[in-house]
């Protein structure tokens, strides 16, 4: 992922894919021209890099020329096209092409054909690297193009954003999801979790999207995925793991303007950290981190064991089931502390001391994030 100015922009299309759809696109011109030598109009300032690894890849005789329109504001297509820089040559009876760079509303290429008009040409042929076909407004014919894409912003190989990019050999693609801060929070029973968590999500403006919570809330409003869930529960089976993926899903579209989210309770298992991962990908971000608090067992069941003499749950003041519950969480986060740690996102950090010395450490990792 890259940065350009104020935005970020993902890998796209590789720049091995790019020379693929350039060699092609020679190739066909070529083959469809015979002996006949054409004049390869440019369309500056995006398609100077197309032009120049076009023509070397040509394998006839040609040539080249470059007429200068702006058409784009920032990130969005304008409909004020300024000729700029203008022909300069005799185009009487010739074969022209177009080499475009990209084409999506064509509005741009509305421009070139009346331009070329009156130049009494003998035809006119239009070639696109990049073409937008959701983007498309016109019917003009395109003749070649190289590759069709999606209609989202993109930069590279010629193309930029506020002048920036155009000298990347890759194309990458708008992020519609700005930069976010993803973590999960893990923490055994009596870690002080739910505290730290509250203390994060003030800190860093984060949306703090709990699995318990997102369940009684389905299912108390008896909303379409809550009824579902609660049909396996009753029955006494497993929630299956894409019902729970959705639940948060919904949760994170309500927060679709957050600037990251604090994952607690889930996920619990390698496949539903894969669908974590890919609910992510969708919303064009990533988990960044597992923060794991980490408190010796004993320390655990002192905290309990007093919490339980105020809290009321009957599950704090049996030692044998505190102790249960530990080994529990372990048997649990094991596999994902493993899952994270291939991909160097894990991080334990010391749950012993007081809770801002705690939330401190917390900072700390969070920080260089």
């Amino acid at each position: 992922m890259i940065k350009l100015d104020d935005l970020y922009f993902k890998p796209f299309i590789s720049a091995e894919k790019i020379d693929a759809a350039v060699q092609k696109m020679a190739d066909d011109i070529a083959a469809d021209l015979g002996d006949e030598v054409p004049v390869f109009v440019g369309i500056l300032n995006g398609s100077f890099m197309l032009v120049s690894d076009f023509v070397k890849k040509y394998p006839k005789p040609c040539e080249v020329t470059f007429i200068k329109l702006a058409s784009y504001e920032g990130i969005k297509s304008s409909d004020d096209i300024q000729r700029l820089i203008g022909l300069t040559q005799d185009l009487t009876g010739r074969t022209v092409v177009i080499l475009e760079d990209i084409i999506d509303s064509g509005k741009t290429l509305a421009e070139v054909h009346r331009i070329f008009k009156n130049e009494n040409a003998k035809s006119l042929l239009i070639a696109t690297l990049f073409f937008k076909p959701e983007a498309y407004k016109k019917d003009f014919k395109l003749h070649y193009v190289g590759i069709e894409i999606p209609d989202k912003f993109i930069v590279g190989y010629g193309l930029d954003y506020n002048n920036l990019g155009r000298d990347l050999p890759e194309i990458y693609q708008l992020k519609t999801t700005q930069h976010m801060t993803n973590l999960v929070l893990f923490g055994p029973p009596g870690a002080g979790k739910g505290t730290q968590a509250n203390f994060l999500k003030e800190k860093y403006n984060l949306v703090h999207i709990s699995t318990g919570d997102v369940f009684r809330f389905n299912i108390k409003n008896k909303t379409a995925l809550g009824m579902l869930a609660k049909s396996f529960m009753d029955k006494g089976e497993l929630v299956p793991d894409q019902v729970t993926i959705d639940m948060l899903e919904a949760e994170v579209e309500k927060n679709a303007d957050a600037k990251g989210f604090i994952f607690d309770g889930f996920p619990r298992t390698n496949a539903q950290a894969e669908a974590l991962d890919n609910l992510m990908k969708c919303k064009d971000s990533q988990i960044n981190a597992m923060v794991a608090l980490e408190v010796d067992d004993e320390v655990l069941v002192q905290r309990l064991l007093e919490r339980g003499k105020t809290s009321g749950r009957a599950d704090d003041a049996d030692e044998n089931i505190i102790r249960n519950r530990i080994k529990e969480y372990y048997n649990k986060t094991a596999i994902l502390k493993n899952f994270y740690t291939a991909q160097d996102k894990y991080f334990g950090v010391d749950g012993v001391g007081s809770i801002e010395d705690i939330t401190k450490r917390l900072n700390k990792v969070i920080d260089k994030l």
